[in-house]
């Protein structure tokens, strides 16, 4: 998306490949890619590794996009219903314990060791905090830089498959609100977050606005059409 809104075709004009976001960082200083999207921290690795700089940061594209999710096959959330409650349960409370920034110390100190994300403070610190280096020579103040949300927004399940069939792996027409409702189950997390005390949004769907654009999930297929650039 963010290459083609610059006019440059994915598929034509870059060379992408799937790397784990711990390899990231190695390729990236060995010469074997020119830049990578990924998850955090590995974009501020890299500038502690002085390998790279940080180009531009996910939020500035989509402020409060989707990024790494739970995700469960329908199969084991009706075979398994206390495990998979237990399992929400656990994942909404870190999200919301993450979210406040006071709490923010007390995770670095727990992520940092190589049992889990096995990264140097200083770099989880930056992220976390959002005051960075962005390997330019700059110090930059961003607190919003990391944020967590427990919410599953049907809207943003609507947004990634004009996506999908806008390059081409979905083919066929497609309901994408049904789809979206089936995958997401927005009412399903009101009422368990409701049940954990916790609030929740009363509508599962929002307009967002995406690298300046604005993007109505009552209005996929005009969404679609609006690219210059796409396979569909």
């Amino acid at each position: 998306y963010y290459l083609a809104e610059h006019g440059v075709d994915p598929d034509q004009d870059v060379q992408l490949k799937v790397i784990a976001p711990p390899e990231m960082v190695a390729n990236l200083k060995a010469g074997n890619i020119d830049g990578f999207l990924g998850p955090e921290p590995f974009n501020q690795r890299a500038v502690y590794e002085g390998a790279g700089f940080i180009h531009v940061l996910s939020k500035d594209l989509w402020d409060g996009h989707p990024c790494c999710a739970f995700g469960a096959t329908k199969s084991f959330v009706e075979g398994n219903p206390n495990t998979f409650s237990a399992l929400f349960r656990a994942i909404a409370s870190a999200t919301v314990y993450a979210h406040k920034k006071e709490n923010r110390p007390e995770i670095i100190e727990a992520i940092a060791p190589a049992n889990y994300l096995n990264q140097p403070k200083i770099v989880l610190d930056q992220v976390m905090t959002g005051r960075y280096a962005d390997g330019l020579g700059n110090i930059i103040e961003e607190p919003e830089r990391a944020d967590f949300d427990p919410f599953p927004w049907e809207s943003m399940g609507v947004w990634i498959l004009t996506q999908m069939k806008r390059w081409g792996y979905i083919e066929e027409e497609i309901d994408y609100a049904d789809i979206a409702e089936e995958i997401f189950r927005a009412t399903d997390a009101r009422q368990r977050l409701a049940e954990m005390g916790l609030p929740a949004p009363e509508i599962n769907s929002k307009k967002h606005m995406i690298m300046g654009k604005e993007f109505d999930p009552a209005r996929p297929q005009e969404y679609l059409e609006s690219f210059e650039i796409g396979r569909a």
